[in-house]
C-alpha cells in the first residue's frame, strides 16, 4: 500500500508494501482482508481471528498517525498562542508583561490576521508568580483578557483598572477602584485596538496603559512598551517538529482541562506529556512530521470555504460568508466546537463577544472570501474587481485586508500595503460606491493607486471585508456586498 502526503513543496511517499509480503505464512487458515488502509491479516476470519503481528503494528501506527492529526486540529488555539508568545519573548525581546504596539504595515506581517488599520497594543503576562495590574487610559478601544485556548473571559472598559490572577478574589489583595479578574489559565494576552485615528490620541492611549505585578503595587514599575521595529517574528503555527515542541512546552507550563484529558492521552501515546521532557525517538518523529503535513492539510480544507460549517453562511449563493462563527466560549449545549475551532484559529486570533458583529449589530464583522463569482480559489497571478455598493452600513469604518494564503498574515508586497480602508483617500463612483482591484498590476481602470492591493504570483490568497460597528442594513440584510470578480483577459 502506498500513503501519500502532500505539503507545500514536496511529496512524500512512504511504501509499506514490505508488510504485506511479510503477511504470508504457512497457516492456511490465514485470511487476508481488504481494508481502507491496506490489507489486514488475520489468523482466521476478522470475527474469529488474531490480527498478526505485522498487521497489528500497522493497525497501532495508524491509530497513533489518526490521533497526531486529530491533535494538530484540537491543539492550534493553544499553539497560537505559544508561538506568539515566543515571538515577543525570542523574536522581539520583550519582557514578561512588557507591551508590543504593533502599528505600521512592517510591524504587522508576523500576524495572524491582523488588520491594517488599527494600532494593536499586546501584552503576554506569565501569572505563575502572582497577579499583574492593568490600568487603561480613557479612549475608545476594543479588546479585553484572553486565555491561551483563546477564550475571551473579560472585555476592557476605557479607564478600567484590573488585577489579573489565577487565585480565587478571597486570597488577593484587592485596592479600591480595582476590578478582579480570575485567569482560567497561568499564561494570558491581554490586548486592544485603539479606534482613534488621530495620532497624538493613540500615543497618549499607549502611554497611559500601565502594565506590572500586583506586589510593585505601591511601587509600581511599569513595564512599558516597544515596538517591532523592522523586525521579523511568526505568530502562525510553526512548521515541522517545531509545531510539537511548542505545544510540549506549553503544555507543561499550563493546567490541564477536565474536557482535554482524552487528548492529554492520546499526546501521552506520541511521546508527549506533562511533567516530562518531549524527546521523540525516530519513529515518533517521522510519524509526527507527516501528522504536521496531514494535519494542516486538514485544517486548510476545514476553513476554507467549508460548506459543514452552516453558520458562516452569508447569504444564499454568494462566495462570501462569515469568518468566525465560533462561540466566544467554544461550547454549544451538547458540544464543544472543534471545527468551528480549528476552523478560525487556523486563520486568525482571539475570539470576544464584540467580534461578532453579524449576530449582535454590534463590534466588527468578518467577512472573508477564498473564491471568485464564479467559484474559483483566488489566485496571484489572476487581477479582480471589488464593486461595493454605496452606503456601506459601517457606523465607524469599513476596510478590506488580504492575506496571504501560506502565513494568513497580510501578504508582503512591493507597495508594503495589504489593506483599503474607508478613511483613506480613495476614488468614488459617481454613485457613491467604489471599485476595489486586487491582482498583481494595478488596472489602467484604476485611477487611484489607494484603490488597488497588489498580489504575488504563484500564491493564493483570501481576504477580510470588516465592518466597524454594523448598522442595520447589514443586519437585515438591505445592503449585499457582491462577489470578487475575476477580470478576465487582463
Amino acid at each position: 500500500m502506498i500513503r501519500t502526503f502532500l505539503n507545500r513543496s514536496i511529496i512524500v511517499v512512504i511504501c509499506i508494501s514490505s508488510l504485506l509480503s511479510s503477511c504470508k505464512r504457512a497457516d492456511n487458515n490465514r485470511v487476508v482482508i481488504t481494508s481502507p488502509i491496506g490489507d489486514l491479516c488475520f489468523t482466521h476470519d476478522f470475527h474469529n481471528g488474531y490480527p498478526l503481528p505485522e498487521t497489528q503494528k500497522r493497525l497501532l501506527d495508524e491509530v497513533s498517525f489518526q490521533r497526531a492529526c486529530q491533535v494538530y486540529l484540537w491543539s492550534m488555539p493553544l499553539v497560537s498562542m505559544a508561538q506568539w508568545q515566543y515571538a515577543h519573548v525570542k523574536q522581539l525581546g520583550a519582557e514578561n508583561g512588557q507591551i508590543v504596539y504593533y502599528n505600521t504595515y512592517k510591524d504587522k506581517l508576523g500576524g495572524l490576521t491582523f488588520n491594517g488599520t488599527t494600532p494593536y497594543v499586546i501584552s503576554f503576562i506569565d501569572l505563575n508568580d502572582g497577579p499583574w495590574v492593568v490600568e487603561l487610559p480613557k479612549g475608545e478601544m476594543i479588546g479585553g483578557v484572553v486565555d491561551f485556548w483563546q477564550r475571551t473571559f473579560a472585555q476592557f472598559h476605557s479607564g478600567g483598572k484590573y488585577i489579573i490572577g489565577t487565585e480565587s478574589a478571597d486570597d488577593v489583595r484587592l485596592p479600591e477602584g480595582y476590578e478582579y479578574l480570575k485567569s482560567p489559565s497561568k499564561n494570558i494576552l491581554i490586548g486592544f485596538r485603539i479606534i482613534s485615528s488621530d495620532e497624538n490620541v493613540q500615543k497618549l492611549m499607549l502611554d497611559g496603559t500601565s502594565v506590572y505585578p500586583l506586589s510593585e503595587f505601591d511601587n509600581p514599575n511599569p513595564r512599558g512598551w516597544i515596538s517591532p521595529n523592522g523586525k521579523k517574528w511568526q505568530g502562525w503555527h510553526p512548521d515541522g517538529m517545531e509545531y510539537w515542541y511548542r505545544l510540549s512546552d506549553i503544555i507543561n507550563r499550563e493546567d490541564v482541562a477536565e474536557r482535554d484529558r482524552f487528548f492529554m492521552s492520546m499526546l501521552k501515546s506520541l511521546g508527549i506529556e506533562k511533567g516530562k521532557r518531549f524527546i521523540p525517538d525516530e519513529s515518533q518523529a517521522k510519524l509526527l512530521k507527516e501528522a504536521v503535513f496531514v494535519g494542516e492539510a486538514m485544517a486548510k480544507a476545514n476553513d476554507f470555504h467549508n460548506e459543514r460549517l452552516e453558520e458562516s453562511v452569508y447569504i444564499k449563493g454568494s462566495n462570501w460568508e462569515y469568518a468566525l462563527v465560533c462561540p466566544t466560549d467554544q461550547r454549544h449545549e451538547y458540544y464543544d466546537d472543534l471545527d468551528a475551532r480549528a476552523a478560525w484559529f487556523y486563520e486568525a486570533v482571539m475570539n470576544g463577544p464584540d467580534m461578532h458583529g453579524h449576530e449582535t449589530g454590534n463590534g466588527q464583522v468578518y467577512m472573508a472570501a477564498y473564491t471568485d463569482h464564479e467559484g474559483n480559489w483566488l489566485d496571484g497571478d489572476k487581477n479582480y474587481v471589488l464593486h461595493i455598493p454605496p452606503k456601506v452600513p459601517a457606523k465607524s469604518f469599513w476596510s478590506l485586508t488580504v492575506y496571504d494564503i501560506a502565513t494568513r498574515a497580510m501578504i508582503e508586497n512591493k507597495i508594503q500595503r495589504s489593506d483599503i480602508s474607508s478613511r483613506m483617500d480613495l476614488t468614488y463612483n459617481e454613485d457613491g460606491s467604489v471599485d476595489l482591484f486586487i491582482g498583481p498590476a494595478k488596472p489602467k481602470n484604476a485611477a487611484n493607486t489607494n484603490n488597488w492591493i497588489q498580489t504575488i504570483p504563484g500564491k493564493s490568497w483570501f481576504c477580510y471585508f470588516r465592518l466597524y460597528d454594523p448598522g442595520n442594513d447589514f443586519m437585515v440584510k438591505k445592503w449585499i456586498l457582491p462577489d470578487i470578480e475575476y477580470i478576465k483577459n487582463k
